[in-house]
């Protein structure tokens, strides 16, 4: 059984020491629910409650929480945070206030205790302003919603987990019109051919996603760590905004594989000048290898023969395989 990273090698609580890990852009959302009776709460919105403005002193309550968080939990790490949002969001029907924390930093270690403290935090002011008008007012539903950045990657408390990986490689089309309905993939179905023909066992559905580097990291993040040992992506590698999909690797791999990425682009310079306007990343996570590729039917499949002669070997060697 591994030790928790709390206690010393006597068993005694101690702070862990992050003096090695990379000063890296990290966030973390946290939410909770606060139920009260509906006119309790229609009360406290319309009539400013007993104590004032409830929602205005609770915001101003979290964001307080988040900045002494290290005073408060006793193993936390006092953090320079660049960051801190906190809304709360009531439902006059059903008596309810949802809050929900956001806090960023630039650090060698995370802020989800930041981002939970504050929405507890709030959530108790509110129960504090309110509580003159309804004693048995519940606090609920505290829970870490998101997290992004450090080398433990993305966490979406929405996304399916714990699933092993039923593949050997997988696809993940990042497209804004495919996701919508907009425009019918057609990379991802590409890929998945080639990768049949060159004998890898790929997963036959390509998933699709939006343009969204949180959401794109958080896929990519679970999808390895499932245990897929190759995962192709095509979208998102040009220099238009929207283009996010570099962005999100780096997020989550461990090792940049940088000649496997120019690899790509030589070959892709021989068909089009176009081809060195792309950033893809090729990395890995784990034994896993994460490869960007151009959203082009054609692009992506030219991208993919060019690693054909090398990508066996790859996957070998992340695998523990000799070189």
């Amino acid at each position: 059984m591994t030790r928790p990273t709390h206690l010393g090698d006597d068993g005694t609580p101690r702070m862990v020491d992050v003096g090695d890990k990379p000063i890296t852009a990290r966030r973390a959302v946290a939410e909770a629910t606060v139920r009260m009776r509906a006119d309790v709460l229609v009360d406290l919105l319309d009539a400013g409650g007993p104590k004032g403005d409830a929602l205005v002193t609770a915001r101003l309550a979290g964001i307080a929480a988040a900045k002494r968080t290290s005073e408060l939990i006793p193993l936390c790490h006092p953090l320079p945070l660049d960051g801190i949002d906190v809304e709360l969001t009531p439902d006059r029907t059903a008596g309810t206030i949802v809050i929900r924390s956001e806090v960023r930093v630039t650090a060698r270690t995370g802020v989800e205790m930041e981002a939970l403290t504050a929405a507890s935090v709030a959530a108790l002011t509110v129960y504090d302003m309110a509580k003159a008008l309804q004693r048995d007012i519940q606090i609920d539903a505290i829970h870490l919603v998101e997290k992004s950045g450090g080398r433990s990657g993305d966490f979406h408390a929405d996304a399916p987990s714990g699933e092993p990986a039923r593949h050997e490689a997988v696809v993940v089309t990042c497209s804004n019109r495919s996701a919508a309905g907009d425009r019918p993939d057609a990379s991802g179905p590409a890929l998945v051919a080639r990768l049949a023909e060159a004998g890898f066992d790929a997963a036959h559905d390509p998933i699709v996603v939006p343009d969204d580097e949180g959401q794109i990291a958080g896929v990519l993040a679970r999808l390895a760590d499932a245990g897929h040992r190759l995962i192709i992506t095509t979208g998102g590698t040009g220099l238009t905004p929207t283009d996010v999909t570099p962005a999100a690797t780096r997020r989550v791999i461990d090792r940049e594989a940088p000649g496997l990425a120019e690899l790509m682009r030589a070959v892709g310079i021989a068909s089009t000048p176009m081809a060195a306007l792309s950033r893809a990343v090729v990395g890995s996570r784990g034994s896993t290898l994460i490869v960007n590729v151009p959203g082009s039917p054609k692009g992506a499949t030219e991208s993919l023969d060019a690693l054909l002669p090398v990508l066996r070997h790859a996957l070998d060697q992340l695998a523990g395989g000799d070189h």
